[in-house]
């Protein structure tokens, strides 16, 4: 069985929830509050894809595990981050407009970083990677903005059923991403064995360079501890389910092989930023 069957109804259902949870005062912030929205979205447009693109290159990945690394740094935001923001005390708000905004501003960003990526590994590894620029543009569309507008639509017309789906669906979200990265891992458990030793420490090192870019921007920009956790949170924490998606889609690469860079983040991610809460936890009770 294909398993990106699976991963796209995850995917629109977790995109519907980011709708919902999306109203006008979510992007009135980027006029109240410009340092901190440029700031993350610096963060996550420019400042991610460079990292991921140096630790490619540091960690000598085979093509398939550098393709697939710089789509899991062109993808845009998680929806999870926001449950992390949460628990991190960060600024949700924020967290929801960066989540947002990314996921329409990689429809266009995602194609020609990604085409670049392909010229790039065609040029100095001598492969040959076809990117379909014009049915990954009509995928992320079908499956980023028509469900997140619908989403915002329910909310607008439905304002307390969409309040219960939110909860549940909130609830959810976390639980059916470690689902979706379970059921790769099972599938490609061989392919996983063999790159884990190569791309481990580089995943890794792409999280935990991010997360440190975005405490970098937070403090550049001299912006306040709230919003400083969530630059961490917003710049480490992408939307690996759409990376799979992409990745193993029959419509754009078919390969479930650059897909792996995507399980692999998808499964650190979560551990390192459970660890990052569990950090913060002093410093949140010595606030008290």
């Amino acid at each position: 069985m294909n398993t990106v069957w699976i991963v796209l109804p995850i995917l629109l259902v977790l995109m519907f929830h980011l709708g919902i949870e999306l109203d006008l005062r979510s992007f009135a912030r980027v006029l109240l509050h410009p340092k901190a929205v440029f700031a993350g979205l610096v963060g996550q447009l420019v400042l991610l894809p460079a990292i991921a693109f140096g630790v490619g290159l540091a960690f000598r990945l085979p093509p398939v595990c550098f393709m697939g690394l710089m789509l899991v740094a062109c993808c845009p935001g998680g929806s999870s981050s926001n449950v992390f923001t949460m628990l991190a005390k960060g600024d949700v708000p924020l967290s929801v407009t960066l989540t947002a905004l990314s996921s329409l501003v990689t429809l266009i960003t995602l194609p020609l970083v990604m085409g670049a990526t392909a010229r790039f590994v065609a040029m100095h590894a001598d492969t040959a990677v076809h990117l379909p620029v014009g049915k990954l543009i009509v995928q992320n569309i079908v499956l980023l903005f028509l469900p997140m507008a619908l989403g915002a639509a329910f909310r607008r017309w439905r304002p307390q059923a969409a309040g219960r789906v939110q909860r549940i669906l909130g609830r959810a979200a976390f639980p059916a991403l470690m689902f979706l990265a379970a059921l790769f891992f099972i599938q490609y458990a061989d392919t996983i064995g063999s790159y884990i030793g190569l791309l481990g420490p580089a995943t890794a090192a792409l999280i935990l360079l991010a997360m440190g870019g975005g405490m970098l921007l937070a403090r550049v920009f001299r912006l306040d501890r709230a919003v400083r956790r969530t630059l961490v949170i917003e710049v480490g924490m992408q939307n690996a389910a759409q990376a799979i998606a992409v990745a193993a889609s029959p419509l754009v690469f078919a390969d479930g092989e650059m897909a792996v860079p995507a399980i692999v983040y998808a499964l650190l991610m979560n551990v390192i930023l459970l660890l990052y809460l569990k950090l913060l936890r002093p410093s949140a009770a010595k606030t008290r």
